[in-house]
């Protein structure tokens, strides 16, 4: 118990030493594009609904400081997503929406050289929304009439840098319902490709 209370506290202090030596040293603050696509589908508790994934688009900017082998990496991206539902009467609708999102994260570069980098990174994501149509049924549009414009969610991925160009997987997990009526959570795979200014 005494080794392991001591191996703890040797991890605990070497961990802690080497967040104080990365926050010592000089941030370096980039700025850039970047677009990409989403794939989107919204969980509902309707027993008689049953979401799809739909395929949709993404661009924006995006701001990165680094600190050491730490990042954080915020932006503000055009989204337009679409999902669709399928009953089992066997009709189908389509729902879009485009929405400004700001997702802010923290990252860890488990390899970090001048030129290449493999990041890890979490954080959470505001999303606005400020258009949304539904096609063919006509329950799913007296549903999301109340279209919920406001959602939080929590994101994470993979990415990697090569010199000035970034490219990242992530997935997206809404937290609150895109529609109260269908009680309807949004979840997303993104692939996005940008490119620092500076």
């Amino acid at each position: 118990m005494k080794q392991q209370f001591l191996a703890l506290s040797s991890l605990l202090l070497c961990i802690t030493c080497s967040i104080d030596v990365q926050a010592q040293q000089t941030p370096a603050f980039h700025i850039g594009v970047k677009g990409g696509t989403n794939f989107t589908k919204t969980t509902t508790e309707s027993s008689s609904l049953d979401g799809k994934y739909g395929f949709g688009y993404q661009a924006g900017i995006m701001t990165r400081m680094d600190i050491g082998s730490l990042y954080v990496q915020g932006e503000a991206l055009f989204n337009k997503r679409k999902t669709s539902y399928e009953a089992k009467d066997g009709s189908s609708a389509k729902l879009t929406w485009s929405a400004i999102d700001v997702p802010v994260v923290v990252g860890y570069k488990l390899v970090k050289t001048d030129d290449f980098n493999v990041r890890v990174f979490a954080g959470g994501v505001y999303s606005y929304a400020f258009k949304n149509n539904v096609s063919t049924s006509q329950a799913l549009q007296e549903g999301f009439k109340k279209f919920d414009k406001s959602n939080i969610g929590l994101t994470g991925g993979i990415g990697m840098d090569y010199k000035n160009f970034t490219v990242d997987v992530r997935y997206e997990n809404g937290l609150s319902s895109v529609s109260s009526a269908f009680k309807s959570k949004p979840h997303s795979f993104s692939l996005g490709i940008g490119y620092f200014l500076f």
